[in-house]
């Protein structure tokens, strides 16, 4: 994991959770914007992904690393005492709020952006038939038809998502079928997010994830301070997206409010 400091008086800091097949490479344009905006930064790569998974053919990681790593990550951002605000897109929204939801996490509000609560875009084309079956099937390997042109219709960032690692998004039954157990968890009416301030944002053109099961989700839940803002046009990942400037504001404001509501001046 790495931490990037804002060269200014600090706010609050920011975690910031990437999606399956992603690394934080891409995300330099959000760290250095949060930066410059008076956040500390902390992000790494999900275990298997980023350098870890350079040399790997698929993805079967034990969900369960996922969220040790994610405690990590908080714990290393609530060292600066500061508050603590967490920022998720695609799959690490769903790592989020499962995290949220089953630590007591000291955290000032989250930001959830096209989480992977129901896909509309599955791995393969018996993915689900196959999640159905005995572990012989564990093993066996899906493509999820991913393509960067599912994530923005940004031409610029898609030249430099392509200098970086290639898009690997071959993954075994098991990753899939724990992916769909701890969607269904989430789903659950059992399910209880902490009652902390909470923005989520989709865009109205994805074609990666179902956004009428996440505004289901954001509405079953009692919070005091939600916000849902769907993002006309844009396709699946928001701060890689044309109006991703606009996207970044709406999070500041957001922030910044949640901010002056715990006692903070704002400039």
């Amino acid at each position: 994991m790495w931490k990037w400091e804002t060269e200014q008086q600090p706010k609050a800091v920011v975690v910031i959770l990437h999606s399956a097949y992603e690394h934080h490479r891409w995300y330099a344009w959000l760290i250095e914007k949060f930066r410059s905006a008076r956040f500390h930064v902390v992000m790494g790569d999900l275990p298997g992904h980023g350098e870890q998974g350079k040399y790997s053919r698929y993805h079967d990681e034990n969900f369960e690393e996922y969220y040790n790593y994610t405690k990590v990550l908080l714990k290393v951002a609530l060292e600066y005492n500061l508050p603590l605000f967490i920022v998720g897109n695609g799959l690490g929204a769903v790592i989020a709020a499962n995290v949220i939801q089953k630590n007591k996490i000291e955290c000032a509000g989250a930001v959830l952006t096209s989480p992977w609560l129901n896909l509309k875009l599955t791995p393969g084309k018996l993915s689900n038939a196959l999640s159905s079956f005995s572990a012989i099937t564990s093993n066996m390997k899906l493509k999820h038809e991913l393509s960067l042109q599912h994530f923005t219709r940004n031409t610029d960032v898609l030249m430099e998502l392509k200098e970086h690692l290639p898009l690997n998004s071959m993954v075994t039954v098991k990753w899939y079928r724990d992916w769909q157990q701890v969607s269904r968890t989430i789903r659950d009416i059992e399910f209880k997010f902490p009652d902390i301030p909470l923005l989520v944002m989709t865009g109205e053109n994805d074609k990666i994830t179902d956004i009428g099961t996440t505004k289901k989700w954001l509405l079953e839940h009692f919070l005091s301070e939600f916000h849902y803002k769907q993002w006309k046009g844009c396709l699946h990942s928001l701060y890689f997206e044309l109006e991703r400037e606009e996207v970044f504001r709406y999070t500041i404001d957001f922030i910044n409010n949640v901010l002056r509501d715990l006692g903070y001046i704002i400039d």
